[in-house]
């Protein structure tokens, strides 16, 4: 698997465009690899200033079109086996996280069955909360935040509409499955996965 990191230029238009429809980042990011279609995670980063695209996947990319449309051309893009992280994952492993979500729930309105986001910083941490011992780890309300928030509203190339809230986790978990955790960290957490949702990073604590 590869992990990489491509950063933004805010100045070209169609960046701008993406960072309010990420549905063009999602078809970007298709577009970056050959053969048979698959589901690869990606969402986007801010770190001293910059934006960045990172992206989770089992094939590596060709960035040349999305350098060309998304891309800084003065920076290299990087991209890094991650194999080597996912086998140093153990259980009790303490670890310092990233992720991007759509904390949500399906529920019943007026008979219909919809899917409803979490709006406020206390829905969103118990979402993860009650999804963290099926997905292999452990953390409590006082070592992890919600560092960014924001809610999605645009229109697909089809023209349906797509709604949905964005939250941003960071803090501290222990490791308790390693297996299940790590299937996580593959296959990603959440809803809307195609539109920047899921993906979680970990750098080792202590």
């Amino acid at each position: 698997m590869f992990l990489s990191r491509m950063a933004l230029d805010i100045g070209k238009p169609e960046t701008m465009k993406a960072l309010i429809s990420p549905n063009l980042f999602h078809g970007a990011v298709e577009q970056a690899f050959s053969g048979e279609r698959k589901r690869n995670l990606w969402r986007i980063d801010s770190l001293n200033g910059k934006r960045y695209i990172l992206i989770l996947s089992a094939d590596k990319p060709d960035y040349s079109h999305m350098i060309r449309q998304f891309g800084d051309e003065q920076e290299n893009v990087a991209i890094k086996d991650y194999t080597n992280l996912l086998e140093r994952i153990r259980n009790d492993g303490v670890w310092h996280f990233r992720l991007v979500a759509n904390p949500s729930v399906a529920t019943i309105v007026r008979d219909k069955h919809r899917v409803v986001s979490h709006i406020t910083v206390e829905q969103q941490k118990k979402w993860l909360l009650d999804r963290a011992e099926k997905n292999g780890f452990a953390l409590d309300q006082d070592s992890f935040d919600v560092v960014w928030r924001t809610r999605y509203n645009f229109r697909k190339a089809d023209h349906n509409r797509v709604q949905f809230s964005a939250a941003a986790f960071e803090g501290w978990l222990t490791v308790k499955e390693e297996t299940r955790f790590k299937e996580l960290l593959i296959n990603g957490i959440g809803r809307e996965r195609a539109y920047g949702m899921g993906l979680m990073t970990v750098v080792k604590g202590i």
